[in-house]
């Protein structure tokens, strides 16, 4: 059974935490190698800039390529995704954006 553009838009939601929680706390997001310490404070991890980044990237890519699903033909069941008008659709947009501008700052 084919996904709905919901359902893979829903899946992409992942990368876009993670991409939003990268570009608010740097190298000290759980998502960048980040820790806490014993009193709850974010401390930085081991990662590279280069690293976490890399990271970013390949959530933009899986992002950008989520935005570009389209059936090619009446039997394809792929989900429309460039047609859609789902507001997560936006939300994923966003952290493309977000993702490129973070990697820029910190390239």
């Amino acid at each position: 059974m084919a996904q709905t553009v919901t359902e893979v838009l829903t899946a992409g939601s992942d990368s876009v935490t993670l991409i939003n929680d990268i570009n608010t706390n740097g190298n000290k997001s759980i998502h960048a190698g980040g820790t806490t310490d014993a009193d709850g404070n974010a401390v930085a991890g081991t990662w590279t800039q280069a690293e976490i980044n890399e990271v970013v990237q390949k959530n933009v890519d899986h992002l950008e390529t989520i935005l570009l699903y389209k059936p090619v033909d009446s039997d394809d069941d792929t989900p429309n995704i460039v047609d859609s008008s789902n507001s997560k659709k936006g939300t994923c947009n966003t952290a493309v954006t977000t993702g490129k501008a973070y990697i820029a700052s910190n390239s």
